[in-house]
C-alpha cells in the first residue's frame, strides 16, 4: 500500500460532499437555509456546533511541523494541467492557502460545515443552489471575500481545472443574487448531490489574479507561477527554495480561527516541506530527525522490520495505527485501454489472473493487507453476490451489452493460496490469451496474426513501485509477456499520466466517498477518457458505464444510490479495467515524540494532524538529546 497521509485524508475529504437533511424534500415556496449538511443523515453536532468533539479547544499554538515530500515543484498554481504544484497546495480544495465555501468534516462521512459561506439553500427540484457568504470572511490583505470572487473562481476553475470541470459539469453559471448571495444554476434537475457539493468550491482572490506582479506583468490564472499568491486560509507562504523547500507560516489574524471547524486545529506556527529524491531518502531523513516529524508509513516491510533504530527503542519515536471508517480507495495496477493490447476484456482478465496477491502479501507485506475487490471497498456501497432487486432492475436494461456471467456468478478475484492454485491461474490466463488471439511460441506470448510479442511497460515514480510491481512482472514473464518497469521522476510521471502516456501504472489509487456522485465522471466517463488531466487513467469508454455513472449522480434516494452504485461497481469489475491490489483499513504513523495529541482522533479519517500541537517540553528534551531535532 502506498498512500501518504495527505492522500488518506484527501480521500476522506473528497468523500465528505454536501447534503443537508439527507434525502428530504425542501419547501418549494420558501427554501430553507442550511448550515451543517449531510448526504447520508443530519450531522451529529446539530445547530449548536462549537467545535469537533475530539479536539482540544485550548490547544496551544506555536512550533514547526517538519515534513518531507518527493520530487520537485515549479508552480504555486495547482488548478491547471501545467507545472508541478508545491507541497501545501491542492488540485482539489484549497490546501493550506485558500478556503472553500464550506469545509468537509473530518469525523463524519459526507458532512460539511460553514466556512466562507455561512449557509446555503436549494429549491425542491434541485435546479440551483444559493450560498450566503459569511460577512467576516477576509483575504490575507484584509479585503472582504465577495460574491464576485466566488463567481470569478467558479468560471476560472471550470475553464482551467480538468477536475473541477468534470465535478461541476452540470453547473451552467454562477450569478449574484444578493450582496452576500451567489446562486449556481444547473442544466438538469434532480441531481440531489449538486447543490451541496458546490460547497467544495475553492474561492480565489479575483483582485489579486487580475492584478500585476512586482514587475508590472499581468498575472494569468491559466499559467504556472512562482509568485506566492494571496490567500484566505490559515497559512501563507513564508519562504521557499525553488524545487527543494517551501515553508508556510500561520496567519495570526486568520479570519476563521474561531469557526467551529477551526477551533483547536491548525496549531503549528510553521509547516516546512523539504523535498527529497525519493521515499528511501525521506526515510533516512526521518530516522535521523529534524526533517520529518510525522511519517505516514506506506511500507509493510519497513513497518515490521525497520522501526528499530535507537530513537524508537528509546521511546522518542512512536509507532501508532489509527483505524478508519471512511472506506478504502481502489488501489490498483491500471491498464491503459487506449493501448491496443488492452482493448480485449479477455486479455485484461488474463492479466488479472496472473497476479498472485497471496504470495506477495505473505513474502513482502508480512500478511498485513486484505485484497481489494470493489471500487467502493469497505462499506455498503460495495457490490456482492449476484445482482438482485433494484440493482438487477437497473442492469437488465443493459443485459445484451454485459458479460452473461455478471448476472449468474459472484465476481471473485483469483486466489493463489497454494502453488497448485497459482499454476492453475496461469493456465487459465494462457487460455484466455489464446481465445483473444495470443499464443505461446518458444516461450514468448505472440499475436497469432502478426507474430509480435505481447509487451507491457509498468510506469512508476518511486522505488517502492519496484517492490510492488516486480512479483507481478515475474508472473507475466512466465506467460511469455515482455513485461518491464520504468521508474521516472515525479515531474515526468505527472506529465505522462496527465497525457495518458503509459501502458500500465504500477500503482494508482482512486478515493471514493460514502455518497458517490459527480466525481465518477472524472474517474470513468467516456468524455474524461479523452480529457488530458482527468483521472480516467484506464481510458474507459463504455456507454453502459456512462449511463450508470449518470444513474448514480441522479439517484432519487439513498436506496436508489446504493443500487446504482452496486451496478456501476459490478460492471467495472467484470470489465477488468484494473488489477485490484490491497488495503489496510488503518493509517500507520511513525512520529517523533514532540506533540500534544487529543485523547481520541476522528474515526472517519483515522487521524487529524491539524488537531495536534507542539509540546514545548517534549520538543526541548528531544533537541537536547538529538542534534538538529526541533
Amino acid at each position: 500500500m502506498k498512500p501518504c497521509l495527505n492522500r488518506t485524508i484527501a480521500a476522506a475529504g473528497l468523500a465528505a460532499v454536501l447534503f443537508s437533511g439527507a434525502w428530504l424534500p425542501a419547501s418549494a415556496a420558501d427554501p430553507e437555509w442550511h448550515t451543517s449538511s449531510s448526504l447520508i443523515g443530519t450531522s451529529k453536532y446539530g445547530e449548536d456546533f462549537k467545535h469537533y468533539d475530539y479536539v482540544n479547544p485550548d490547544a496551544p499554538k506555536g512550533g514547526t511541523l517538519n515534513s518531507t515530500t518527493s520530487g520537485t515543484f515549479d508552480s504555486f498554481n495547482p488548478y491547471i494541467v501545467q507545472g508541478n504544484a508545491a507541497a501545501g497546495f491542492a488540485s482539489f480544495g484549497g490546501g493550506l492557502l485558500y478556503d472553500t465555501l464550506m469545509e468537509q468534516a473530518t469525523d463524519e462521512g459526507s458532512v460539511s460545515h460553514p466556512l466562507v459561506a455561512e449557509a446555503y439553500k436549494y429549491p425542491e427540484d434541485f435546479s440551483s443552489a444559493t450560498y450566503r457568504l459569511d460577512p467576516r470572511a477576509r483575504w490575507h490583505d484584509g479585503k472582504p471575500i465577495t460574491v464576485d470572487d466566488v463567481i470569478w473562481s467558479f468560471n476560472a476553475l471550470k475553464t482551467h481545472s480538468p477536475l473541477y470541470n468534470k465535478y461541476y459539469a452540470n453547473v451552467t453559471e454562477a450569478v449574484k443574487t444578493g450582496d452576500r448571495e451567489v446562486t449556481f444554476h444547473f442544466d438538469q434537475k434532480g441531481n440531489r448531490e449538486l447543490p451541496k457539493i458546490m460547497g467544495d468550491l475553492v474561492v480565489l482572490p479575483k483582485h489579486w489574479w487580475e492584478g500585476t506582479d512586482a514587475s508590472g506583468k499581468k498575472r494569468d490564472i491559466s499559467r504556472p507561477t512562482q509568485e506566492p499568491p494571496l490567500g484566505s486560509a490559515a497559512y501563507k507562504i513564508s519562504s521557499f527554495k525553488p524545487g527543494s523547500e517551501i515553508v508556510w507560516e500561520r496567519v495570526p489574524d486568520y479570519w476563521a480561527a474561531q469557526l467551529p471547524v477551526k477551533v483547536g486545529r491548525e496549531n503549528f506556527d510553521k509547516r516546512r516541506y523539504t523535498y527529497f529524491l525519493d521515499d528511501n531518502a525521506a526515510w533516512q531523513a526521518f530516522a535521523k530527525g529534524g526533517f520529518q516529524d510525522i511519517r505516514p508509513e506506506s511500507s509493510a516491510r519497513r513497518w515490521a522490520t525497520e522501526y528499530n533504530f535507537p530513537a524508537v527503542k528509546a521511546g522518542d519515536v512512536i509507532k501508532a495505527e489509527f483505524a478508519t471508517t471512511s472506506g478504502q480507495p481502489m488501489q490498483a495496477y491500471v491498464m491503459n485501454t487506449r493501448r491496443p493490447q488492452f482493448q480485449d476484456p479477455r486479455v485484461r482478465k488474463a492479466i488479472t489472473m496472473a497476479f498472485d496477491f497471496e504470495t506477495m502479501n505473505r513474502n513482502i507485506f508480512f500478511d498485513a493487507y486484505k485484497r481489494t475487490d470493489s471500487y467502493f471497498e469497505g462499506g455498503e456501497l460495495a457490490s456482492s453476490g449476484i445482482p438482485q432487486g433494484k440493482e438487477l432492475e437497473i442492469l437488465e436494461a443493459y443485459r445484451d451489452k454485459l458479460p452473461p456471467e455478471l448476472f449468474t456468478q459472484e465476481f471473485k478475484l483469483p486466489v493463489s493460496d497454494t502453488p497448485q492454485a497459482a499454476r492453475e491461474n496461469l493456465r487459465t490466463a494462457l487460455q484466455l490469451f489464446k481465445e483473444a488471439g495470443w499464443v505461446n511460441r518458444g516461450g514468448k506470448l505472440v499475436s497469432e496474426k502478426t507474430g509480435e510479442q505481447f509487451r507491457i511497460e509498468f510506469l512508476g515514480n518511486d522505488p517502492i513501485d519496484e517492490r510492488v510491481a516486480t512479483p507481478f512482472i515475474d508472473s507475466l514473464r512466465r506467460l511469455g509477456i515482455d513485461a518491464t518497469l520504468r521508474i521516472i521522476d515525479e515531474g515526468q510521471y505527472i506529465n505522462r499520466t496527465r497525457s495518458f502516456d503509459f501502458d500500465m501504472l504500477a500503482l494508482s489509487s482512486f478515493a471514493q466517498s460514502q455518497s458517490p456522485g459527480n466525481e465518477q465522471r472524472d474517474f470513468f466517463s467516456s468524455k474524461a477518457a479523452d480529457t488530458p488531466g482527468s483521472r480516467n487513467f484506464a481510458g474507459i469508454k463504455d456507454p453502459v458505464v456512462d449511463a450508470l455513472v449518470e444513474r448514480v449522480i441522479f439517484a432519487t434516494d439513498r436506496d436508489d444510490l446504493l443500487a446504482a452504485t452496486h451496478a456501476l461497481d459490478r460492471v467495472l469489475l467484470w470489465n477488468y479495467y484494473m488489477v485490484p491490489q490491497w488495503h489496510l483499513g488503518k493509517v500507520r504513523l511513525g512520529y517523533w515524540n514532540k506533540f500534544g495529541i487529543p485523547e481520541k482522533q476522528p474515526s472517519y479519517v483515522g487521524v487529524d494532524i491539524d488537531s495536534w500541537w507542539i509540546d514545548k517540553d517534549k520538543e526541548a528534551a528531544l533537541a537536547a538529546k538529538y542534534k538538529g531535532v526541533n
